[in-house]
């Protein structure tokens, strides 16, 4: 598979298969680039899929300087990988960082992304929480340094918002952990600190929001808590976005519920190729909500 090249000369590992219409997916951080086996088996057979290994996880390259990592640069990677292949337009599908990453993609290049899938984002996007967040993301980078990834992965992988993965596949949860242990200590502390901690909150981003009107899905969990308003912000800001929430789900989406994510993105795909997924109708108040005249 091809290693291409970043602007500021950072190999990345990426995949590709299948033909047709291009996908590219966008992992999270607790997972990889072979976090989206479930989709690319499903949508190969229609897609071209595209996935790759973000900066900070082998096979890519780990930059051992932390002005080499931020939200912005992981926006402009994704984009990098699409120039590499040639493709000038791709649906873009990210789960966690990986859709803050989506997100930003949209906001950046509106024009290369045919639709944006937006899932399990929002963690240190609610202002009451947004310092608490940053404190532990560096408390995290810190474990993976100190414990190493073997020791911190089942810790990590034992979140509130991980656990009903693991109750529901505890194998598919037990791979899970395994692959966030096969993570590079070093580049999992500088995803921590240089893109986890310093990304800006999405209602500090409103304006731009609010004028993004590349078809949108946003995609939560409804006991992924710390995603849940953040979800439903984006529903109210960004102009062509739906929302689907999965009952008595977590933060690991496309792991968790293949089946149910992959049917609900196979639909968003086809309504928004063919026109169909549009701007909110002004007539849809959000104060109204009853019509008497």
């Amino acid at each position: 598979m091809p290693r291409i090249t970043t602007k500021d000369g950072i190999a990345l590992h990426v995949e590709e298969v299948g033909e047709g219409t291009p996908i590219l997916f966008i992992h999270e951080f607790g997972g990889n680039h072979e976090s989206w086996e479930p989709q690319l088996r499903f949508f190969s057979r229609r897609y071209r899929c595209i996935t790759y290994a973000a900066r900070g996880y082998p096979p890519s390259d780990v930059p051992r300087d932390l002005e080499s990592y931020g939200q912005t640069i992981a926006a402009d990677d994704a984009v990098a990988v699409l120039d590499a292949l040639g493709i000038d337009k791709a649906h873009v599908v990210g789960l966690s960082m990986g859709g803050f990453c989506a997100l930003h993609f949209g906001l950046r290049t509106p024009g290369r992304a045919l639709s944006l899938t937006i899932a399990g984002a929002g963690y240190g996007c609610e202002k009451e929480f947004e310092e608490y967040f940053r404190g532990v993301s560096r408390e995290v980078a810190d474990k993976f340094e100190q414990l190493g990834s073997v020791a911190f992965a089942p810790i990590y992988g034992s979140g509130a918002s991980r656990v009903q993965f693991q109750n529901k596949d505890p194998l598919g949860w037990q791979e899970f952990v395994e692959r966030l242990g096969t993570h590079d200590s070093l580049g999992a502390a500088m995803t921590m600190r240089g893109v986890q901690a310093r990304r800006p909150s999405f209602w500090d981003l409103e304006e731009e929001l609010k004028r993004m009107t590349v078809p949108s899905l946003v995609v939560v969990g409804d006991e992924d808590d710390h995603c849940l308003q953040p979800g439903l912000y984006l529903k109210r800001t960004l102009p062509a976005c739906g929302l689907s929430i999965f009952p008595k789900t977590g933060h690991t989406l496309n792991l968790e519920e293949p089946a149910a994510f992959n049917a609900l993105l196979a639909e968003f795909f086809a309504q928004a190729e063919h026109g169909a997924w549009k701007l909110r109708d002004p007539r849809a108040l959000p104060g109204q909500v009853m019509k008497t005249t």
